[in-house]
């Protein structure tokens, strides 16, 4: 509601992203979610689709660039906001040419020998890569989004396990083993951790023994 009532104000018209930041609570039981009177701060918005966009499209069924189309091209929304319902719990990995234990620095370079994402009920994959082709890193480390949805969070973390298991990248350092290891971690998987989390919170030789193994 409060990101509608600012782009209102605003006279924005198209695609765009709210951004805010939630107050976590300290020793938060992670079985009692963040209650209404929770405060949460405008950031920014982005006056575009985010990379993120898969996750709504996931909660919402609708399909968000498709919707921007209709408003570029004149026609307005298909739906009404009475219409958005959400349903379920999803995550997006980006799969980036990075090397987590290098403080997440981008791979300059590389060629995907073997490449085999996975698939399945509630598993979708964007890529733009392909087995055999040269890593493109001019702008962007990116390779593919991995976009995970369950009925609630206990089972979209359980299809994610499974999925980035299946992931199979060869020839490309890629970040697939740091999503493994946060699948695995207390905090990430309780939902209690912060944006200060990985400085803070995360011992850099958990980051390194994961890149070895996987």
């Amino acid at each position: 509601e409060a990101a509608r009532r600012g782009v209102a104000a605003a006279n924005y018209t198209n695609a765009g992203t709210v951004e805010f930041l939630v107050e976590e609570t300290p020793d938060r039981d992670p079985d009692e979610p963040l209650g209404p009177a929770t405060p949460f701060y405008f950031l920014e918005v982005n006056t575009r689709i985010q990379v993120e966009h898969t996750v709504p499209e996931a909660l919402t069924g609708i399909d968000i660039v498709k919707e921007q189309l209709r408003v570029a091209a004149g026609e307005g929304l298909s739906i009404d906001q009475a219409d958005v319902e959400l349903d379920g719990h999803a995550i997006e990995f980006r799969i980036n040419a990075e090397d987590a234990a290098a403080g997440f620095q981008p791979v300059a370079e590389g060629h995907l020998d073997t490449y085999d994402p996975p698939g399945g009920i509630g598993v979708r994959v964007d890529d733009a890569l392909r087995q055999g082709d040269e890593l493109v890193t001019d702008y962007d480390s990116m390779i593919a989004k991995l976009i995970v949805w369950g009925h609630d969070r206990e089972e979209c973390l359980a299809r994610s396990r499974r999925a980035l298991a299946e992931y199979d990248l060869e020839g490309v350092v890629t970040i697939v083993p740091f999503h493994r290891l946060m699948l695995e971690d207390d905090r990430f998987v309780a939902g209690t951790h912060t944006t200060k989390y990985l400085d803070e919170g995360v011992d850099p030789a958990r980051i390194a023994a994961a890149q070895d193994r996987w």
